[in-house]
């Protein structure tokens, strides 16, 4: 849920019920069916208009904050409307791979070295070792891509990698 104007409403109502943040969060544990009602902090969060205020929350605290207020949930907060941000109708984009014939997906995100790092729980020195022991055979390490002078990686293609040198190794 979604408060509505920045919380104004909720704000006139607290006004109106002579309620302050506190009372307001006494209240709530009252209305509470399970007794625990929403903590003081959380309620200031809520109906707040400085830089902490948080303008979505769950719909069970809206209908806790609004009950307390003796207000309808749809007077203070509105309902949010999830949209998707990619068409599904449409394909994705696709580029050529030098060295392979025809196209292959965009990976998702290109990695940095310290962000691979962290997704592999590698060090960075191992991931240095491993770029340097490829090209010594005289080969690129999977995912690895130059954008200008600075590295960036393909995680997937990296894992790929990672699990076709397990193979050969078992094998």
């Amino acid at each position: 849920m979604r408060r509505l104007d920045r919380g104004a409403p909720l704000r006139a109502a607290m006004k109106a019920a002579g309620l302050d943040i506190p009372h307001l969060a006494a209240r709530t544990k009252e209305l509470d069916p399970d007794g625990k009602g929403l903590s003081p902090a959380y309620v200031g969060f809520i109906v707040g208009s400085g830089k902490t205020a948080r303008e979505e929350t769950s719909e069970r605290a809206a209908g806790l904050i609004a009950k307390a207020l003796n207000q309808e949930v749809g007077d203070l907060f509105e309902d949010v409307v999830l949209t998707l941000v990619e068409s599904t109708s449409t394909r994705r984009p696709k580029t050529a791979v030098s060295g392979k014939s025809g196209p292959a997906p965009l990976p998702e995100q290109l990695l940095d070295q310290r962000e691979l790092s962290a997704f592999l729980r590698k060090s960075m020195s191992w991931i240095d070792g491993q770029i340097k022991d490829a090209k010594e055979a005289g080969r690129t390490w999977p995912g690895l891509h130059y954008v200008g002078r600075s590295r960036r990686f393909d995680p997937l293609a990296v894992l790929a990698g990672m699990r076709e040198q397990r193979e050969q190794i078992s094998a």
